[in-house]
């Protein structure tokens, strides 16, 4: 992922934004906000979202909905997603939440250090995943190139005679050890 890459803060509450923001900004990564579900997903298919931390009830397009959305395109599929909620435990939510494949649930308020500790460690691990990625498509591109310019030297070389595939044969006892002992 770039150095550019940024954490997508969303919320339908001002005083809630600021809040995460103040919790994030010792982390030193680029914040940048959303108030509603749409800004969101605009936001994030714009590329360059390496985490989103997101409210479930909104009005209009829900987290939830901005999650659903994510989750079926290739691009945006595999970015972390912290969910957050002010309405409590839900066993419903928790199980629609991980079944969709967000990250974590977080109660608001929120425990500042512990959300740090989360962004920290799933931007950190997000970065390293499309990091690999790219090293995984360099290395095929080495590959195939690799192999064109095989087949194509192979191509020009002279064939063996077929003689030269005929394994050497061994004297009779050799395999048993026999011919040694007879020299002794």
């Amino acid at each position: 992922m770039p150095s550019d890459a940024k954490i997508l803060i969303v919320d339908d509450h001002e005083d809630t934004l600021y809040a995460l923001e103040s919790a994030l900004a010792p982390l030193g990564y680029r914040l940048v906000r959303a108030t509603s579900g749409d800004e969101a997903l605009k936001q994030v298919l714009r590329g360059q979202v390496g985490l989103l931390l997101l409210d479930v009830r909104m009005p209009g397009v829900s987290g939830l909905d901005v999650v659903r959305y994510m989750r079926r395109l290739e691009q945006t599929q595999h970015i972390p997603v912290i969910l957050l909620t002010g309405f409590g435990a839900d066993h419903e939510l928790t199980s629609t939440a991980f079944a969709l494949g967000v990250a974590d649930l977080v109660m608001k308020p929120i425990d500042p250090w512990a959300l740090r500790t989360k962004v920290r460690y799933l931007f950190d691990a997000h970065r390293r995943h499309l990091a690999l990625e790219h090293e995984v498509r360099e290395l095929r591109a080495l590959v195939k190139d690799h192999g064109e310019h095989a087949e194509e030297n192979a191509a020009r070389r002279p064939l063996p005679h077929p003689d030269a595939r005929v394994p050497v044969q061994r004297a009779q006892g050799a395999h048993t050890g026999e011919l040694e002992q007879d020299r002794t």
